[in-house]
């Protein structure tokens, strides 16, 4: 693990050119690189994580110019592109036929997911000159990790390089979305809120069906899961369960929880959002059965931290390795 600085981005471009992965920090959360036209590499994301490889990657660019070779580029997409990024919007585009991103990025699919991240990971991306895979740096289903050392924990033995630059400024993944004709899909909420968005394109964006087909990462049903069982809009709590507060008002019985942490006393939901993740490791660690969590409004990124929530208290995909064994 090496600090983030000019001297490391040399040595992660070197060794993602060397068709290794890269643990690299964006604003978003840590995210797990590699060269995304290099299929050995790619392949090594999808085994370090234990990813399903119907599940598509994003690809992180470091300039439009760069996102122009690769995808072919609407107005409307142009337009957001010119609003959001660098930032935490993802743009789901068409292919351009003679692309050279490997087919394991877009899992099949004839379009890619798009993002230009601020800070250092662009700067690698552009030292590289080539567009990197970079999935959230987690075990795939599980929570994702915005600190270098909630990354080593998790995959230190399996990542060439990691680098730190403290705590993700976001903490959620990126905002997708999709221009499909005159309307435009919201994929996976993020740390860019909708309203946002919509105030950019004048009109509303339209809600996917949880049931859809998965068009863009974190489409799965069950993801970003602690081993703890979770349990949504809780009024009261139950003993023994971790409590993940929210607010200055507690739940009845708060008092009985073996844990808990409050996201944001003050009922800050960017504060929230930022912390989701780290409190949701931290409380699973404590080896609750349960870590019960207090309702959270759903306007601005609300909407984006309940969607992690949702997933994190579905039902769990089996691991690959069990799913073999169950044919």
């Amino acid at each position: 693990m090496i600090t983030s600085d000019e001297r490391s981005i040399l040595q992660a471009a070197r060794t993602l050119a060397a068709g290794k992965l890269v643990a690299i920090p964006t604003e978003t959360v840590y995210g797990l690189a590699a060269d995304a036209t290099n299929g050995d590499a790619v392949a090594g994301i999808f085994e370090a994580k234990g990813r399903p490889h119907f599940n598509p990657l994003i690809c992180h660019v470091s300039d439009i110019a760069m996102a122009g070779r690769y995808a072919l580029i609407d107005p409307l997409s142009r337009k957001l592109m010119d609003a959001f990024w660098p930032g935490p919007l993802t743009l789901v585009l068409p292919l351009r036929p003679d692309t050279h991103i490997h087919p394991l990025v877009a899992a099949g699919l004839e379009t890619v997911a798009l993002r230009m991240p601020r800070g250092i990971a662009g700067k690698i991306i552009a030292a590289l000159g080539h567009p990197l895979a970079a999935p959230s740096a987690n075990t795939s289903g599980k929570i994702s990790g915005t600190s270098a050392q909630a990354v080593a924990d998790d995959l230190g033995a399996k990542i060439a390089l990691i680098l730190d630059a403290g705590p993700s400024e976001v903490g959620l993944e990126s905002t997708i979305v999709k221009v499909d004709g005159d309307a435009v899909l919201l994929l996976r909420p993020g740390g860019l809120a909708a309203e946002d968005v919509e105030a950019v394109i004048g009109q509303k964006l339209q809600r996917m069906d949880q049931r859809a087909a998965i068009e863009a990462p974190g489409m799965l049903a069950s993801h970003y899961a602690p081993a703890a069982g979770v349990r949504l809009n809780v009024h009261e709590v139950r003993h023994g369960e971790a409590l993940l507060a929210f607010g200055p008002t507690r739940a009845i019985n708060a008092q009985a929880a073996a844990a808990h942490l409050n996201l944001s006393e003050t009922g800050n939901l960017r504060e929230a959002a930022a912390n989701l993740f780290d409190y949701m490791k931290r409380l699973d660690r404590l080896g609750s059965a349960v870590i019960a969590v207090e309702p959270i409004p759903f306007n601005g990124l609300g909407e984006a931290i309940n969607d992690r929530l949702v997933r994190a208290a579905a039902p769990r995909v089996p691991p690959i390795a069990e799913l073999e064994q169950i044919k």
